[in-house]
């Protein structure tokens, strides 16, 4: 059968898709797998998907969309998984703006119910030349690759969160943007989440010169099955293009269900940890963060942002009570960015130099 599709969602971004696609009913039910669906209903809230671009186009009903099969289990949004089966002529909802599409389990009063739609079969591509069967589209082909063996010693600023929402992008694009302007090459990854390009987006336009994410990868949401492999292969392949420094965001919290603990917990991955990041939306976040990260763990936080460095109440506390420094990203951008390349420098010799740089 063959659709005209009115939005293509980013999380399909790694199969290069048409409007015009040709889809078949049988659907494979696993993460990954791309699939097509009609729009049931109108939202006034949450009611937009981000497409290839990273522009956010409103959903009608009645929209054909492409999206990707997948979970979700976020704590201001909705939760869901992929169902055992699913046929054309199901009824799924859409669990994010990047166009992940499951069965939804739980749902938060803020965004309303999800959008229903109703599935129309899989996305089929041709990669056999003269094959006109095709195949079903998933998000694993065209995925980038770490390179074999242990990984480049690269310096890695680990950009962690108390929970969603906790400035950890704000964070990571203004220390993006003051690496940068000091001359380094800057990788930015998100390692950790669910698909939404919207993040690395804005690393690169607050400079860094390459940003990958896990979707990148070929993974629609990081678990703790996954979470571990994915970063290597994102951290090892900024690396591989000449990245000199990466800002890497884990998406979620450090106690969601993402796969951060996993990565926090691997030997690996820890040895290229140069700075820890730490955003937190109020003090007592802060404090058991620190908690959580030095007892679980064994690892020191170096600065405290997000929304608890707000005001000064939030920061004194962080600076007199556990002893941390606290600088604000919104509004002490700069300062962030300077005391990171100073622990850079420090550690390992990058980040001491304050030069042009590329523009940001």
């Amino acid at each position: 059968m063959r659709l005209s599709l009115d939005k293509i969602a980013s999380a399909t971004a790694n199969v290069p898709l048409r409007r015009d696609v040709r889809v078949r009913p049988q659907v494979v039910a696993r993460e990954g797998y791309i699939v097509a669906g009609r729009v049931r209903g109108e939202k006034t809230v949450y009611n937009q998907l981000e497409d290839l671009h990273g522009r956010m186009v409103t959903l009608h009903d009645g929209d054909i969309i492409a999206g990707v099969l997948g979970q979700r289990n976020a704590l201001h949004g909705y939760s869901g998984l992929v169902p055992e089966t699913i046929a054309a002529g199901d009824t799924l909802q859409i669990l994010n703006l990047g166009g992940v599409i499951g069965r939804c389990t739980s749902q938060n009063p803020d965004v309303g119910r999800p959008f229903d739609l109703e599935v129309l079969g899989s996305v089929l591509v041709f990669p056999d030349f003269e094959d006109r069967s095709g195949v079903p589209a998933h998000i694993g082909m065209n995925a980038i690759t770490a390179p074999e063996g242990p990984l480049p010693r690269v310096p890695v600023v680990y950009v962690a969160g108390t929970c969603m929402s906790s400035g950890k992008t704000s964070a990571a694009c203004r220390l993006v943007r003051q690496l940068a302007k000091r001359g380094l090459a800057v990788g930015a990854a998100k390692l950790t989440g669910v698909s939404l390009r919207r993040d690395t987006l804005n690393m690169r336009d607050y400079g860094a010169r390459w940003a990958a994410s896990f979707n990148d990868a070929g993974v629609v949401s990081t678990t703790a099955d996954t979470a571990v492999a994915v970063a290597r292969t994102v951290l090892g392949h900024l690396a591989h293009v000449g990245a000199e420094v990466i800002v890497a965001e884990l998406g979620d919290g450090i106690l969601g269900e993402y796969g951060v603990q996993e990565i926090l917990a691997e030997p690996e991955l820890m040895r290229l940890a140069t700075v820890m990041v730490l955003c937190a939306n109020d003090p007592v976040g802060a404090w058991g963060a620190v908690e959580v990260l030095r007892g679980r763990f064994g690892l020191s936080i170096d600065v405290i942002s997000g929304p608890t460095t707000d005001n000064a109440v939030g920061t004194r506390y962080i600076r007199t009570q556990l002893g941390l420094e606290a600088l604000n990203a919104r509004t002490q951008g700069q300062e962030l960015g300077e005391f990171v390349a100073g622990r850079l420098a420090e550690r390992t010799g990058h980040g001491a130099a304050s030069g042009p740089g590329p523009a940001a």
